[in-house]
């Protein structure tokens, strides 16, 4: 009987050490890294016209690894963002059968600080006021609300979907 105890409660030790537990999505260390901006989620029946044009800007752009927002979470819960979103030329190909978007090179670089505690993601924009936004994390995909993160050209509805690189 002693030997089954013992047998019993050195498998639930061993259990739990070897537990991986993690709730690493929703805690400070699910956000830390490099997230790239890749794609807009919109409902395709009921999007606007506006919504469906940054949709494919961002598509045509990441089929080129080029990404127009880059945020940048460290340890030290500094985020550092890298928004080329400013510097946009957009026209139609040559042959007039689908966009023309260079990828811009110049990006404006912002750092400031943030909290991620349970899916919330709290920080100071440029103009000093506090945002809050959901950040929905599940492995190396983060979904924040267009409207919500306000990223100038792609706030008007959907998800912004960013990729952990």
């Amino acid at each position: 009987m002693k030997k089954m105890a013992i047998y019993y409660l050195l498998m639930g030790f061993l259990i739990a050490a070897c537990s991986t537990d993690k709730m690493a999505d929703n805690g400070i260390d699910g956000i830390i890294g490099t997230w790239e901006l890749t794609a807009l989620e919109i409902n395709d029946g009921s999007a606007s016209s506006e919504a469906e044009f940054a949709q494919d800007i961002l598509d045509v752009l990441s089929a080129s690894d080029c990404y127009l927002l880059t945020l940048i979470f460290n340890e030290d819960l500094t985020l550092v963002t890298q928004d080329a979103t400013n510097y946009l030329e957009i026209g139609v190909n040559s042959s007039g059968t689908g966009l023309d978007v260079p990828c811009p090179v110049q990006r404006d670089t912002f750092t400031t600080s943030y909290t991620y505690v349970e899916g919330t993601l709290t920080f100071t924009d440029e103009n000093q006021q506090s945002v809050t936004v959901d950040a929905l994390i599940n492995g190396n995909t983060m979904v924040i609300s267009a409207r919500d993160l306000a990223v100038e050209n792609f706030n008007s509805e959907g998800n912004l979907v960013f990729s952990r690189r």
